[in-house]
Protein backbone atom coordinates (compact mmCIF):
# COMPACT_ATOMS: atom_id res chain seq x y z
CA UNK A 1 0.00 0.00 0.00
CA UNK A 2 2.77 2.38 0.75
CA UNK A 3 4.40 1.08 -2.14
CA UNK A 4 1.39 2.23 -4.18
CA UNK A 5 1.05 5.80 -2.98
CA UNK A 6 5.00 6.23 -3.66
CA UNK A 7 4.70 5.58 -7.25
CA UNK A 8 1.87 7.45 -7.57
CA UNK A 9 3.35 10.37 -6.18
CA UNK A 10 6.81 10.06 -8.15
CA UNK A 11 3.94 9.49 -11.47
CA UNK A 12 2.39 13.17 -10.46
CA UNK A 13 5.93 14.78 -9.89
CA UNK A 14 7.51 13.53 -13.62
CA UNK A 15 3.97 14.78 -15.44
CA UNK A 16 4.11 18.07 -13.93
CA UNK A 17 7.98 17.84 -14.98
CA UNK A 18 6.99 17.28 -18.15
CA UNK A 19 4.15 19.47 -18.38
CA UNK A 20 6.16 22.43 -18.52
CA UNK A 21 9.10 20.97 -20.78
CA UNK A 22 7.61 21.39 -24.31
CA UNK A 23 9.56 24.32 -26.54
CA UNK A 24 6.55 26.96 -26.08
CA UNK A 25 6.58 26.98 -22.68
CA UNK A 26 4.28 28.73 -20.67
CA UNK A 27 3.90 32.07 -18.93
CA UNK A 28 2.73 29.86 -16.12
CA UNK A 29 5.91 27.18 -16.60
CA UNK A 30 7.99 30.39 -16.15
CA UNK A 31 6.13 32.49 -13.33
CA UNK A 32 7.77 31.87 -9.89
CA UNK A 33 7.55 34.07 -6.85
CA UNK A 34 9.74 37.02 -6.36
CA UNK A 35 12.74 36.37 -4.53
CA UNK A 36 13.17 38.13 -0.93
CA UNK A 37 15.89 41.20 -1.01
CA UNK A 38 18.36 40.66 1.61
CA UNK A 39 17.86 42.94 4.63
CA UNK A 40 21.32 45.07 4.55
CA UNK A 41 22.18 45.93 8.10
CA UNK A 42 23.94 50.30 7.90
CA UNK A 43 27.16 50.41 10.22
CA UNK A 44 24.74 52.20 12.72
CA UNK A 45 22.22 49.04 13.04
CA UNK A 46 24.56 46.76 13.42
CA UNK A 47 24.23 44.89 16.85
CA UNK A 48 26.68 43.97 19.18
CA UNK A 49 26.41 39.50 19.66
CA UNK A 50 27.75 39.86 22.97
CA UNK A 51 25.23 42.56 25.02
CA UNK A 52 26.16 44.38 28.05
CA UNK A 53 24.10 46.00 30.83
CA UNK A 54 25.68 48.71 31.65
CA UNK A 55 22.94 49.87 33.84
CA UNK A 56 22.18 46.38 36.59
CA UNK A 57 19.51 48.37 38.51
CA UNK A 58 16.81 48.10 35.15
CA UNK A 59 16.71 44.42 36.36
CA UNK A 60 17.11 45.17 39.57
CA UNK A 61 13.54 46.99 39.54
CA UNK A 62 12.26 44.53 37.29
CA UNK A 63 12.64 41.76 40.46
CA UNK A 64 15.13 39.94 37.39
CA UNK A 65 18.80 40.55 38.83
CA UNK A 66 20.32 37.57 40.55
CA UNK A 67 19.71 37.85 44.48
CA UNK A 68 23.22 36.45 46.36
CA UNK A 69 21.37 33.62 48.58
CA UNK A 70 24.53 32.77 50.91
CA UNK A 71 24.39 30.37 53.39
CA UNK A 72 21.12 29.98 55.92
CA UNK A 73 23.48 30.68 58.76
CA UNK A 74 24.68 34.19 57.44
CA UNK A 75 23.79 37.14 59.00
CA UNK A 76 22.54 39.75 58.30
CA UNK A 77 21.21 37.19 55.45
CA UNK A 78 21.54 38.62 51.83
CA UNK A 79 18.05 38.42 50.19
CA UNK A 80 18.07 41.77 49.28
CA UNK A 81 19.35 43.91 46.32
CA UNK A 82 20.10 47.10 49.20
CA UNK A 83 19.35 46.89 52.90
CA UNK A 84 18.90 49.83 55.10
CA UNK A 85 20.74 49.79 58.41
CA UNK A 86 19.86 52.71 60.56
CA UNK A 87 21.66 53.12 64.31
CA UNK A 88 21.42 55.14 67.01
CA UNK A 89 24.04 56.29 69.39
CA UNK A 90 24.04 58.04 72.48
CA UNK A 91 24.87 61.40 70.52
CA UNK A 92 24.20 60.87 66.73
CA UNK A 93 21.97 59.09 64.56
CA UNK A 94 23.06 57.43 61.22
CA UNK A 95 21.36 55.98 58.45
CA UNK A 96 23.18 53.59 55.50
CA UNK A 97 22.22 52.05 52.34
CA UNK A 98 24.31 48.80 51.86
CA UNK A 99 24.19 46.58 48.52
CA UNK A 100 24.47 43.36 48.46
CA UNK A 101 27.60 42.49 46.68
CA UNK A 102 29.80 45.67 48.95
CA UNK A 103 30.61 45.34 52.60
CA UNK A 104 30.90 49.47 52.15
CA UNK A 105 28.08 51.29 52.08
CA UNK A 106 25.99 52.88 49.14
CA UNK A 107 25.08 55.99 50.74
CA UNK A 108 25.00 57.33 54.15
CA UNK A 109 23.02 60.22 56.38
CA UNK A 110 24.00 61.07 59.78
CA UNK A 111 23.97 64.09 62.35
CA UNK A 112 27.63 63.86 62.26
CA UNK A 113 27.22 66.01 58.84
CA UNK A 114 27.42 69.86 59.55
CA UNK A 115 24.93 70.66 57.46
CA UNK A 116 22.25 68.83 58.83
CA UNK A 117 24.19 68.89 62.76
CA UNK A 118 23.75 73.19 62.21
CA UNK A 119 19.60 72.89 61.68
CA UNK A 120 19.52 70.22 64.64
CA UNK A 121 18.53 71.76 68.08
CA UNK A 122 19.65 68.21 69.34
CA UNK A 123 21.55 65.27 67.40
CA UNK A 124 20.05 62.37 68.72
CA UNK A 125 15.88 63.20 69.22
CA UNK A 126 12.86 62.38 67.16
CA UNK A 127 13.45 65.29 65.12
CA UNK A 128 17.11 64.19 63.85
CA UNK A 129 15.62 61.14 63.18
CA UNK A 130 13.00 62.60 60.47
CA UNK A 131 15.90 64.86 59.50
CA UNK A 132 18.09 61.84 58.30
CA UNK A 133 15.20 60.10 57.04
CA UNK A 134 14.15 63.48 54.68
CA UNK A 135 18.03 63.58 53.53
CA UNK A 136 18.91 60.01 53.18
CA UNK A 137 15.13 59.38 51.41
CA UNK A 138 16.86 62.41 48.63
CA UNK A 139 19.66 61.26 48.59
CA UNK A 140 17.94 57.55 47.40
CA UNK A 141 16.09 59.07 44.81
CA UNK A 142 19.10 60.95 43.30
CA UNK A 143 20.62 57.53 43.13
CA UNK A 144 17.84 55.59 41.46
CA UNK A 145 17.33 53.61 44.99
CA UNK A 146 13.60 53.22 45.18
CA UNK A 147 13.07 50.44 46.85
CA UNK A 148 15.30 48.53 49.75
CA UNK A 149 14.67 45.95 52.50
CA UNK A 150 14.56 47.61 55.93
CA UNK A 151 14.70 44.91 59.36
CA UNK A 152 14.51 47.02 62.31
CA UNK A 153 15.30 45.52 65.79
CA UNK A 154 12.14 44.43 67.30
CA UNK A 155 12.71 45.97 70.19
CA UNK A 156 13.27 48.87 69.04
CA UNK A 157 10.96 49.20 66.37
CA UNK A 158 7.67 50.91 68.13
CA UNK A 159 10.23 53.18 69.54
CA UNK A 160 8.89 57.39 67.94
CA UNK A 161 12.30 57.59 66.61
CA UNK A 162 12.33 54.74 64.52
CA UNK A 163 8.62 55.28 63.45
CA UNK A 164 9.37 58.90 62.47
CA UNK A 165 12.48 57.52 60.83
CA UNK A 166 10.45 55.23 58.76
CA UNK A 167 7.57 57.87 57.99
CA UNK A 168 10.06 60.12 56.39
CA UNK A 169 11.52 57.73 54.53
CA UNK A 170 8.60 56.65 53.11
CA UNK A 171 6.88 60.05 52.77
CA UNK A 172 10.08 60.56 50.80
CA UNK A 173 8.90 58.04 48.35
CA UNK A 174 11.56 55.22 49.02
CA UNK A 175 9.45 52.00 49.30
CA UNK A 176 10.43 49.67 51.95
CA UNK A 177 10.52 46.42 51.10
CA UNK A 178 11.58 44.70 47.59
CA UNK A 179 9.59 42.63 45.59
CA UNK A 180 9.70 39.13 45.39
CA UNK A 181 12.34 37.54 42.38
CA UNK A 182 10.89 36.71 39.39
CA UNK A 183 11.88 33.43 38.21
CA UNK A 184 12.43 33.14 34.30
CA UNK A 185 12.32 30.06 32.68
CA UNK A 186 15.47 29.80 29.92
Amino acid sequence: MALSELTRSVRRLVGQIHRCRPVTQTARCLSQGASQPEPSADENEDVNPTFVNRNPRNLEQMALAVKDRGWKTTWPHRHFYHRLEFSRSQHHVTAKVFSSSSPNPVLTCSTKEWALKRELPSTNCVAACQAVGEVLAQRCQQAGITRMVYREIPWTYRSDAVQSFRAAMKEGGVILSEPRRKYIDT
